[in-house]
């Protein structure tokens, strides 16, 4: 078993509406509160992460899938939204909605595309992000995948 430790420091020099700032070995940035949510909104937050560190390990997960397979990719992007609900005072991350857009190139065929199509559930399914975040948050995949002209 390979066991892999991430480390990260974080400051804050006081109440709700401070700016602190975060530090790992690749990631350094101020942190506060979204003006979503009366926060003073320097830097990122918590919610734009979370929501980083699920759309990031779905699309290196999907990549990967996809050259094990060895099909054809063109091009890939995605879009990823995060849902907050309040109610009553209280925070809730409901869910996250991942748009993938996947293009194979033109030799590709119909197996490929269904290929692709069964990899882009099985990604969500892989990553670790969502597996931490299952039961909590809930995960939407709303996939546009083609092949170009």
């Amino acid at each position: 078993m390979a066991l892999h430790h991430f480390h990260l420091k974080a400051d804050w020099p006081g109440g709700r509406n401070e700016v602190g700032y975060i530090e790992s070995e690749k990631l350094k940035t101020k942190i506060s509160i979204p003006k979503e949510m009366d926060g003073p909104d320097i830097g990122t937050n918590p919610d734009e992460m979370l929501l980083g560190a699920a759309a990031t390990c779905y699309i290196i997960s999907l990549a990967a899938m996809i050259e094990r397979a060895e099909l054809p990719l063109e091009e890939m992007d995605m879009q990823s939204e995060g849902i907050v609900d309040v109610t009553d005072g209280v925070f809730t991350y409901q869910k996250i909605i991942h748009r993938p857009r996947v293009v194979l190139r033109a030799e590709a065929d119909e197996k490929d595309l269904s290929k692709l199509d069964r990899l882009v559930d099985k990604a969500e399914k892989s990553c670790m992000i969502s597996k931490a975040i299952q039961g909590n948050v809930e995960l939407e995949m709303e996939a546009d995948t083609s092949i170009a002209k």
